[in-house]
């Protein structure tokens, strides 16, 4: 059933049952998430030493690989910064690598505006994008203070805009945003990420505006445009003569019923990036560790990179039962 449709009345609609048909495989890769020589790998001690300087200004101990991967201990694992000094640290005891340890004030300084790799899509076949946001913590105070106080002024949190593909569920496209920033006033960001134009777009009634469609159409004109009308939506004045995608959605759920325009149009498939959403809370955290934006932006992009090592590792594969 559509999420959220109707909720007063779902109330006698039996719950579905799916059953993981490949189990074995996902649960290999659940403990695969937690292997240190998975996250630990032999190509960050190769280049575990940053290269020599040949411009003026202080010469670097640690490449831009071994940073990456001390945060992305501390993403996975949920650490501090002190204790993935002391992770790492442990770690070459263990492998008896003479290697340097970079403290946690190198960590925090070199997070600024660290370059990222982001994800490669290897899929063939077109990119469907399904695109959401959601609200990210701050560190603070928080549920306390407001709970204690009765006051929200001193809580702030910042808005991550996912993307993803919705045949594999990869995340694709990010960004982390100030929480005033609309959602669909943030998709062409979101567009400029992609390797490749997308084939078809969804999203929610935030994103029913002309000036995502007209993003999403000079990049592919033949990509297909799922986004739900807002309720009262009329059609436009070519609407019998040269109708677009928004006119032939608004035309469809007037003779059909919104239920149905869901299940034609594939609109089901948005739950998606709820997922992958849910998926980041649950795994990296909801709240952002990092006291400056720029740090953040890195915080989020090892959290994301993780997401989709994660993924790479197996995902479970699910049938419907009831």
């Amino acid at each position: 059933m559509p999420f959220k449709f109707h909720s007063k009345g779902r109330r006698h609609i039996a719950r579905q049952r799916h059953r993981v048909t490949n189990w074995r495989d996902y649960d290999a890769a659940l403990r695969n998430r937690g292997s240190l020589t998975i996250w630990f790998t032999e190509e960050a001690l190769a280049g575990w030493k940053a290269q020599p300087r040949t411009t003026r200004g202080g010469q670097p101990h640690y490449s831009d690989l071994a940073i990456e991967t001390a945060l992305t201990l501390r993403a996975v694992f949920r650490l501090a910064l002190r204790q993935s000094e002391g992770l790492i640290g442990s770690i070459m005891r263990m492998l008896e690598i003479e290697l340097p340890v970079p403290d946690h004030t190198t960590l925090s300084r070199r997070a600024c505006g660290l370059p990222v790799q982001t994800h490669r899509r290897t899929e063939t076949g077109g990119l469907h994008l399904i695109a959401d946001s959601t609200g990210l913590k701050l560190r603070g105070a928080g549920e306390w203070l407001f709970e204690k106080h009765g006051t929200a002024k001193r809580r702030a949190w910042r808005k991550l805009h996912l993307g993803i593909d919705a045949d594999s569920g990869a995340i694709v496209a990010f960004d982390l945003t100030d929480k005033d920033i609309d959602d669909a006033s943030h998709v062409e960001p979101l567009l400029d990420q992609l390797t490749e134009a997308p084939a078809s777009f969804m999203a929610d009634g935030a994103y029913d505006r002309s000036g995502v469609l007209d993003a999403v159409l000079a990049r592919n004109p033949s990509a297909r445009f799922i986004v739900p009308p807002c309720k009262g939506a009329i059609t436009g004045p070519t609407a019998t003569t040269a109708p677009t995608q928004r006119d032939l959605h608004i035309l469809a759920i007037g003779a059909h019923g919104r239920m149905n325009w869901q299940k034609a149009s594939g609109y089901n498939k948005r739950s998606k990036v709820e997922a992958a959403m849910s998926r980041y809370k649950r795994v990296i955290g909801e709240i952002l560790k990092s006291r400056d934006d720029a740090r953040r932006e890195t915080e989020v992009a090892i959290a994301v990179k993780s997401l989709n090592r994660m993924r790479d590792f197996g995902q479970a594969i699910c049938s419907r039962v009831a």
